[in-house]
């Protein structure tokens, strides 16, 4: 199938990459001409209308910016493009209320938009994408080479019991959550429950860190190998995760995280996440704290914070800068 995708930065060339390797055609536009001359295979698009242009009706176009305005711009330009028929795909990470305003003013034209929250970081290419895809059931349907492409397949994980006769798609890895805006709804959830996992292990290992503290009786300090530990950890404990793998690596390279700072920013999710709980009565504790843990990362120095700055640049390149006002659209 052919597909043009928007934005060639790090996920996104990559998601070109990867479907070129399954066999599909890519037109790739970006604003650095650098950009669109490394995604080698994939045929150049100088602007938005020869990219437009170059694919044959009806068209598919992956929008894969940086959230805000650069996105909802490019998006609104798409609609003036793309005739009946064509699709909108957002695979990054929209607010999904701002999904269900786009998917009317664009159904207004005929044009079809599908939001695709889409986990796997810089590890994509290789691992593939899970995601949670939101829009038109046939827009789906009819796009489905291309997602089950993306997706990592099933991989050695055991068959779950039970799950005979449900949507086999959600066992490679993708899956169509409903209409528009529940595909980002999904994923805005998946990252809240991230903040979680992480702070979780940020803290725990926190603690370990601190059992060789001056300030305990002499006798009750362990000086403990905190590589060694998420080593084990990795191989048949109950907290093994791929988050788990990433701090592995990390201390591994680093046992004293001094690479990486103290202070860690929250992008967006998390701070959705809890507003939709609010919205709907319900409690949400562990994911209200580790967002709040963020906040107070930027006043506390400690060792829990490098780590978790760390695991955000194993999964996603983060890279810890100013923190910054967040709009409605974002991206963790």
């Amino acid at each position: 199938m052919q597909l043009g995708i928007v934005g060639l930065g790090r996920m996104g060339a990559n998601i070109g990459r990867r479907l070129m390797r399954a066999g599909h055609e890519i037109v790739g536009f970006d604003a650095s001409a650098d950009a669109v001359k490394a995604l080698e295979g994939a045929r150049p698009a100088a602007d938005l209308s020869a990219l437009v242009e170059a694919l044959k009706p009806p068209r598919a176009v992956w929008v894969m910016l940086p959230a805000g305005r650069i996105t909802e711009e490019t998006i609104a330009h798409l609609g003036q493009l793309l005739c009946p028929g064509d699709t909108v795909i957002d695979g990054g990470n929209t607010f999904y209320k701002d999904d269900i305003r786009r998917a009317k003013a664009l159904a207004s034209r005929q044009i079809t938009y599908i939001d695709c929250g889409t986990s796997g970081g810089v590890w994509g290419l290789e691992r593939g994408y899970c995601m949670m895809i939101g829009g038109d059931k046939k827009a789906v349907e009819r796009l489905d080479p291309l997602f089950a492409a993306l997706a990592p397949g099933a991989g050695t994980a055991e068959k779950t019991k039970g799950r005979e006769g449900r949507d086999p798609r959600v066992e490679q890895g993708y899956m169509h959550c409903g209409p528009a805006g529940s595909g980002h709804f999904v994923k805005m959830v998946h990252n809240g429950i991230e903040y979680g996992l992480m702070q979780a292990y940020a803290e725990g290992f926190d603690v370990l860190r601190g059992k060789n503290s001056p300030d305990l009786p002499e006798d009750q300090r362990f000086q403990l190998d905190l590589t060694d530990i998420a080593e084990v950890w990795r191989r048949g404990s109950v907290i093994s995760s791929w988050l788990l793998d990433l701090t592995a690596g990390a201390l591994a390279q680093s046992p004293n995280l001094e690479n990486f700072g103290n202070k860690v920013a929250d992008s967006g999710e998390g701070r959705w996440t809890i507003d939709a709980a609010v919205e709907e009565a319900v409690a949400v504790p562990v994911l209200a704290a580790s967002l709040f843990a963020r906040f107070s990362s930027r006043m506390e120095k400690n060792f829990g914070n490098q780590l978790l700055s760390a695991m955000r640049h194993a999964f996603g390149g983060h890279k810890e800068g100013e923190i910054k006002p967040l709009s409605k659209q974002s991206s963790e």
